[in-house]
């Protein structure tokens, strides 16, 4: 199983994100990965970085690890803006960009409503990530989407690509078809002994990425990593 982070993007400054992003590939982890926020969810009064800049940098200063957004939510912006974003990620760092995807949900409705874009129907949604997914899975970049919704599972299966289920308990995970690749995300213990053993947990539930929600250490997710021989160690 592979092993990444989340980087902390819900600040004005780049800089934590950018020490993070190298110190995770110098400890040998698979991945960082941004959420595509205007503001943390509930909290419109902090801000945060936008995942397309942030990524860019990340691709700069890192020469191995992959790099993701998780998620990238359609309607934000125009569908062939936001495929241009991410082919534009793609071509910085040849070979390492996970196109993470959602539709968004109620809970991200008011970011899209305080600037005036509008949060259309689920269905509409689905149909747009559908036809991103599918231009960024030809285009032979590897993509997650989001799950949430039965609907949303099934159209990852349709279009062949992971489906990334955030906080899931392992029975979620292991309920999903094997037809399906599925990758986890979200919170962990932050102490190693407990996290050795979620993260096996994940592992045995089918997950082939375990991206952990900042701040767990990075020395400490490091270490569960080289223990468990999901990580080189030095």
């Amino acid at each position: 199983m592979r092993i990444g982070i989340t980087l902390p993007s819900f600040r004005s400054d780049g800089g934590a994100a950018i020490d993070a992003a190298r110190q995770a590939e110098a400890l040998g982890l698979h991945g960082v990965f941004a959420f595509d926020h205007l503001w943390p969810l509930g909290q419109p009064e902090r801000p945060a970085l936008s995942a397309f800049p942030l990524l860019g940098a990340v691709a700069a200063v890192t020469n191995r690890m992959a790099l993701g957004t998780l998620v990238a939510r359609v309607g934000l912006v125009p569908d062939d803006v936001l495929l241009a974003e991410l082919l534009s990620l793609e071509r910085l760092a040849p070979g390492r960009l996970v196109a993470g995807l959602g539709t968004g949900d109620s809970e991200s409705a008011p970011e899209n409503l305080a600037y005036g874009i509008a949060y259309t129907p689920a269905d509409r949604r689905r149909l747009q990530l559908g036809a991103v997914g599918r231009r960024l899975r030809d285009a032979g970049v590897p993509v997650w989407v989001g799950g949430g919704s039965p609907a949303t599972s099934e159209l990852a299966a349709d279009l062949g690509v992971a489906l990334n289920l955030w906080g899931a308990q392992p029975s979620a995970l292991a309920a999903v078809p094997p037809r399906t690749e599925v990758t986890w995300a979200g919170p962990v213990p932050a102490e190693l002994s407990p996290l050795v053993e979620w993260l096996g947990e994940i592992d045995r539930a089918g997950a082939t990425w375990a991206v952990c929600a900042w701040p767990v250490p990075l020395e400490v997710l490091a270490e569960a990593g080289a223990m468990r021989g999901d990580l080189a160690r030095d």
